[in-house]
């Protein structure tokens, strides 16, 4: 998969340039074949999703992803032309179907292949979206593998422009509405929803005229679907900024509307009666995409939700559950940005957890940097909470940290950026360090590439008149 807006070759064009290569140039074919290729790709053209082979001594038709999609589209047809809605579960071209579709899947599923790719450029996505909109519920293992397929194989800009303009995005949609009852169609389509919209803002533009908030907000509520990871990132990937084209992404307003029709309150119930680890993870990273504003974070915790950040995080710590500590600070993070969400979240204990987790997980400075985040925004403007915290012991924890993990570039650069907000209002937190031995650890932190100008802020605030040194 090539970045955003790479531009691409056909697969008869990169056989000609191959061809005239061993014709007009006189190269040895693996010669020719790899001179393409190098060329091509100086040329900044994206490669992938083309079969690189040598015109005579291999056919690209042989490729198994080109049969498999070669098939699938025969079977589409034939189902088209006949009456698809008839077809059983029982009858031997469901079978046969199946078999494909399963074995498309295995083979798109191989990491570090071009597999997708190859199926996506040969028409695998047009094919997949019309057996999609053609298949009767009835055959929901067809249907799942369908999906599932889709959603392998839509990985990339080119390949979900062709997912939207077969009028993939509303077969996806009808489906969700139609299919309630099986989990996996569902869980498939919801793929297909992340998929499609990761890197497109145009496709998410079209999902939200096709009313996919309302869907998903609903989905969330149905308690069937609690244990759906997928589900979780359809939302989370809706509202992420990630279309490299686009200068001002629309998203945040989608957050707000999904915000306005009960999303937030949707996944803090969901939270509220347990998730598996996978899915908790999951649920957290999409919270944090509806929490965009100050409303927002508030009616989060007026819900209930920090409580049961809290209680995930003790209990992460507990279990040695990395993922989950991880996914549970970052979201506690963000809601902290709200003034009053502070507030609650220090009266709560939640600075002393912060510290026991960090505790329980000393040997990860990836928990630790998670921590130190947290307690960032905590202290910011509020010198009583920076005091709590170095009462807490952030103060040890940040020297030790520092001291420990040398080479974590981004848990040394949060550490400068922490010490900042908890000596810049608070002079008795600044002697403490001092004599702690922080400042020869920060101007360590000082020479990592990215820490410079963190590091010379925080001496600064700590007060050395010589910061800049």
């Amino acid at each position: 998969m090539g970045p955003p807006g790479a531009r691409t070759i056909s697969q008869e064009a990169f056989d000609e340039l191959v061809k005239e290569n061993i014709d007009d140039l006189g190269m040895d074919p693996h010669e020719a074949l790899q001179d393409a290729i190098q060329t091509l790709t100086l040329q900044g053209v994206d490669l992938s999703g083309v079969v690189k082979c040598i015109p005579g001594e291999s056919n690209v038709q042989a490729n198994p992803i080109i049969q498999l999609t070669n098939e699938l589209k025969s079977i589409v047809t034939s189902l088209e032309t006949s009456n698809s809605k008839a077809l059983s579960c029982e009858d031997e071209n469901a079978r046969k179907l199946i078999e494909l579709l399963n074995k498309l899947c295995e083979l798109c599923s191989v990491a570090g292949s071009e597999n997708a790719t190859v199926a996506a450029r040969n028409g695998g996505v047009e094919a997949l979206s019309r057996l999609c909109s053609s298949l009767d519920f009835k055959l929901e293992r067809a249907l799942a593998l369908a999906l599932k397929a889709l959603s392998l194989i839509v990985c990339d800009l080119q390949s979900s422009e062709s997912f939207r303009q077969c009028g993939g995005l509303k077969t996806v949609i009808d489906i969700l509405h139609g299919a309630p009852n099986s989990l996996d169609i569902r869980a498939n389509a919801f793929s297909v929803i992340s998929s499609a919209s990761t890197g497109n803002e145009v496709v998410k533009e079209s999902f939200m005229e096709l009313k996919v908030d309302v869907l998903l907000v609903e989905s969330v509520k149905e308690e069937s679907n609690y244990n759906m990871p997928s589900l979780y990132d359809a939302v989370r990937v809706l509202l992420t900024p990630d279309d490299g084209r686009v200068a001002a992404s629309q998203v945040f307003g989608y957050a707000r509307t999904f915000a306005k029709i009960g999303m937030a309150d949707a996944l803090v119930d969901a939270l509220r009666k347990g998730l598996g680890s996978s899915c908790l993870t999951s649920a957290c990273a999409a919270l944090k995409a509806v929490a965009v504003n100050d409303e927002i974070c508030k009616s989060i915790s007026e819900n209930g939700g920090i409580d049961i950040i809290l209680q995930y995080i003790d209990e992460s710590g507990l279990q040695g559950n990395r993922a989950i500590a991880k996914s549970c600070c970052s979201l506690l993070s963000k809601l902290a940005g709200s003034d009053a969400n502070k507030i609650a979240i220090v009266q709560k204990g939640g600075i002393e957890k912060l510290i026991i987790l960090s505790l329980k997980f000393s040997d990860d400075p990836s928990v630790i940097q998670e921590v130190m985040s947290i307690i960032t925004v905590l202290s910011l403007r509020l010198p009583e909470n920076a005091a709590r915290a170095m009462d807490a012991g952030v103060g040890d924890l940040t020297i030790r940290s520092m001291q420990k993990f040398p080479t974590s570039h981004q848990m040394q650069r949060q550490s400068c950026l922490m010490i900042r907000n908890l000596v810049v209002r608070n002079p008795e937190n600044r002697t403490i360090l001092l004599n702690g031995g922080i400042e020869k650890l920060i101007r360590r932190t000082k020479g990592m590439q990215g820490c410079k100008d963190a590091a010379t802020a925080a001496l600064r605030d700590l007060g050395l008149d010589d910061y800049n040194v």
